[in-house]
């Protein structure tokens, strides 16, 4: 597993307390497809899906709902 560094832990921090992507990136002050490419490196070097996405919803997985206390910490 690689390393996780902070700039990709704050990145879902950010998504998983907005639950949209646009509103995350903005707080971030970043791009949309900057973010997306961030939470894909993050949920890659993981080896599972943090997220789960519809067309009108962005939720948080069982494995993302693990990951977001240590992630704050």
């Amino acid at each position: 597993m690689n390393p996780i560094s902070l700039d990709l832990l704050a990145s879902f921090v950010a998504l998983a307390d907005d639950l949209h992507y646009t509103q995350a990136a903005a707080r971030l002050h970043v791009a949309q497809p900057a973010l997306t490419k961030r939470i894909q490196q993050v949920e890659r070097a993981l080896g599972t899906p943090l997220f789960a996405r519809t067309r009108r919803a962005v939720n948080l997985t069982p494995a993302g709902e693990v990951l977001l206390p240590a992630a704050r910490h």
